[in-house]
């Protein structure tokens, strides 16, 4: 199982934005701005064009969903999406909510604590729920 799996499944202790049955947005732990979240698929697949036709389609339809809620809970001009995906075994897209292309900067990161993690998740995670 890998450490992202374990995450969706509650056993590693996250900052929850989104969820349904096929997948999981969480925050990212060492974010490069505030709001920085991980999309992943629940079903355990090491890379994203892996996936099938099918599977592909539903995790882009549902990041785009996460990204709105993103948006609409930290204004900004658009919500960057990335996929790197050398770290972590497992599919997964990094949404970043930019106003300008200098916001995509892995190699900064913001300090954010619990606390502010915690609101910052809950934040999107309103927002998400009204787009259902």
């Amino acid at each position: 199982m890998t450490l992202f799996s374990k995450i969706a499944a509650g056993e590693i202790p996250s900052f929850k934005c989104a969820e349904d049955e096929n997948f999981y947005a969480f925050l990212d732990i060492n974010p490069v701005v505030k709001g920085h979240t991980l999309v992943i698929p629940r079903k355990e697949i090491d890379y994203i064009f892996d996936m099938d036709d099918k599977d592909l389609a539903a995790f882009e339809v549902f990041a785009k969903k996460v990204a709105r809620a993103i948006k609409a809970a930290f204004p900004c001009k658009k919500v960057a999406e990335v996929v790197l995906g050398l770290e972590v075994n497992h599919a997964h897209i990094h949404l970043l909510p930019i106003n300008s292309e200098a916001d995509v900067d892995f190699h900064h990161h913001v300090k954010l604590t619990d606390d502010e993690q915690r609101e910052v998740a809950a934040k999107i995670y309103e927002e998400f729920k009204k787009l259902k």
